[in-house]
């Protein structure tokens, strides 16, 4: 038999599914012709490897919340478009190199929405990238005085999703503005970014301290965007509690 090597071929190759399926066959495949086993081999293999290439972007993605699509609450409190909501889940938009605007005071589940959008694109095989604002400029400030800068922002250019959370929480200084001009140049017309504010885009002109750079960060993000506005009359995180409270009563 010949089973013995080929399994050990299939490990080396790191095709564990086709090589456990040859080693202990399921025995209502054995009427099927072989073209069909092997069929059915090379599926569950594919399966299995795509499942795992979506589980290592999650993880590097590095989303602070475990969100999904499938999981927003469309509360009749609570004002959410369902139609942007569903058209961005399809991830055309970074087909097509476009943004998306996510504004909402606190606990208006804007994390967990943006959050649910990067999952939906990794589960499409895209590479997606999380950073809170606050902690991106700290993160670039180190690379600068550790002289990685130009290597830290580069690595921007690779990822097809970035999702910038809490934009707006302070006003920018002139170096932070150039930075996140820098990352907005960088990614213009060749990746998409989301960013969520507590609030509205319009209002981002006042963050920078330079009326010139405000002008070019809004040019590159806002102008192609789509704009998902959020709205609720309690806060998700107590709407979360107050149900998870039910359930255990």
């Amino acid at each position: 038999m010949l089973d013995g090597p080929t399994i050990e071929k299939l490990k080396e190759m790191r095709l564990k599914v086709m090589a456990e399926m040859l080693s202990d066959p399921d025995s209502s495949l054995r009427e099927l012709s072989f073209e069909d086993r092997l069929a059915l081999m090379v599926e569950k293999q594919w399966l299995a490897k795509r499942n795992a290439r979506i589980k290592r972007l999650i993880r590097d993605a590095r989303f602070p919340i475990d969100a999904c699509i499938e999981d927003i609450r469309y509360h009749p409190d609570r004002t959410i478009d369902k139609k942007t909501v569903s058209t961005l889940s399809t991830c055309t938009y970074i087909e097509k190199r476009l943004n998306g605007v996510v504004s909402g005071r606190t606990g208006s589940g804007k994390s967990f929405i943006i959050c649910a959008l990067g999952n939906a694109a990794c589960r499409k095989l895209y590479q997606v990238k999380y950073y809170r604002i606050p902690e991106l400029l700290l993160e670039i400030e180190d690379a600068r005085e550790s002289g990685m800068y130009l290597k830290f922002m580069r690595s921007f250019q690779k990822v097809r999703l970035l999702i910038l959370d809490d934009i707006g929480l302070k006003s920018y200084t002139i170096e932070e503005s150039r930075d996140i001009l820098e990352i907005a140049e960088s990614r213009y017309n060749r990746a998409s970014t989301i960013l969520s504010a507590q609030v509205e885009h319009s209002k981002w002109y006042d963050l920078f301290a330079d009326p010139t750079i405000a002008d070019a960060i809004m040019d590159r993000i806002i102008h192609n965007a789509y704009v998902l506005p959020l709205d609720s009359k309690k806060s998700m995180r107590q709407v979360m509690a107050e149900e998870d409270k039910g359930v255990l009563n």
